[in-house]
């Protein structure tokens, strides 16, 4: 018999289970970029469940098995996971002697995401990006931008478009899952007071060598004016 599986809560099931006092993950020292990282991984949806059962080649079962029963089963199962079931997961990353601050201290979420894809469990990056003549791989994307000040309340389409702009960036390839990390902010200072979700993100403009239409003519473009 396999591991137990349960299907990430859609709908007005999401709600049911998620919505309320004593949801969510439950934060304690300095744990928050986590709790924020794994259920916007696993909550709603199943495109990252390869990281629960598949076998990979270098994966660390005992981590695998911790996010699988402790982390995520719970949350789609009760809509709650405690603090405990978290540390047990920070404690075992610290193990693996990447970090030794991983229990106590705040870290950003993209070293967290590359400890546990890359290092823990051996995933191929989820990302490939070119900016003039360089390629790169990644597991996230993190926007970077200047203050702008005709976005009081942007939404995400529009924030990473204009950061890809910004760094000169494309997508070389359509990803089977793009992460995104909001611009980061800390107690002092916040970019943005809110930020809309966008439900579907329209990747058409940040695609490298993508056809598209003259916003002129309507024809095929054959330049890019950014």
């Amino acid at each position: 018999e396999g591991p137990e599986s349960f299907p990430p809560l859609r709908n007005e099931e999401a709600v049911r289970v998620l919505q309320g006092r004593m949801k969510g993950i439950q934060g304690h020292c300095n744990s928050c970029y986590m709790d924020a990282a794994l259920f916007s991984l696993f909550s709603c949806t199943s495109v990252l469940d390869s990281m629960l059962f598949m076998p990979f080649p270098l994966c660390d079962r005992n981590v695998q098995g911790i996010l699988r029963e402790e982390i995520v089963n719970p949350l789609r199962r009760n809509g709650f996971v405690k603090a405990s079931s978290v540390m047990h997961l920070r404690e075992q990353l610290t193990d693996k002697g990447q970090c030794s601050s991983f229990t106590n201290a705040e870290k950003d979420p993209e070293e967290f995401l590359n400890l546990i894809m890359q290092q823990v469990l051996g995933i191929e990056p989820l990302l490939k990006l070119q900016s003039g003549s360089q390629e790169q791989e990644c597991y996230c994307y993190q926007i970077f931008m200047d203050k702008q000040e005709d976005l009081v309340v942007p939404d995400v389409q529009q924030l990473v478009e204009r950061s890809f702009l910004s760094s000169d960036l494309k997508l070389v390839e359509i990803p089977s899952c793009f992460i995104i990390q909001m611009p980061r902010f800390g107690k002092e200072y916040k970019m943005f007071s809110k930020i809309i979700p966008s439900l579907e993100l329209d990747i058409t403009d940040l695609l490298l060598d993508s056809p598209r239409e003259c916003c002129l003519c309507g024809d095929v473009a054959t330049l890019e004016c950014s």
